[in-house]
């Protein structure tokens, strides 16, 4: 997998910078940090990201509406990453899911995952 532009959506601030420097580290591009729907909405239409790392549940919004929204515009690989994986998996069956807390192995295998299902 080569280097990827990134849009990360969390909305613990600290994490979503955590989680910026890790995959700066790893050699990809975050093109934005967003911590609502409607700002990720926003910011993938803007960045058009490779890949969204995205928490199911945001303060202001979902994280899985937001990616709804964002998927209508155009297919991108995603990643939902949540404190309660069974809840995002039983809306989303099919869908690539991270339990937080998560290692950097698991993050690098679901960012491989959702790569390879991505049309």
């Amino acid at each position: 997998m080569g280097p990827l532009n990134v849009l990360v959506v969390e909305d613990d601030a600290i994490l979503a910078e955590l989680l910026a420097e890790l995959l700066g580290d790893l050699g990809h591009s975050v093109c934005a940090i967003e911590a609502t729907q409607d700002g990720a909405v926003a910011a993938a239409v803007r960045h058009r990201p490779d890949l969204m790392i995205v928490d199911a549940q945001l303060g202001r919004g979902g994280g899985l509406a937001a990616v709804d929204m964002i998927l209508k515009d155009r297919p991108v690989a995603h990643i939902f990453v949540t404190g309660d994986i069974a809840k995002v998996l039983a809306r989303r069956p099919a869908s690539v899911a991270l339990q937080k807390p998560y290692t950097e192995v698991a993050l690098l295998a679901a960012m491989a995952r959702a790569i390879a299902a991505s049309p």
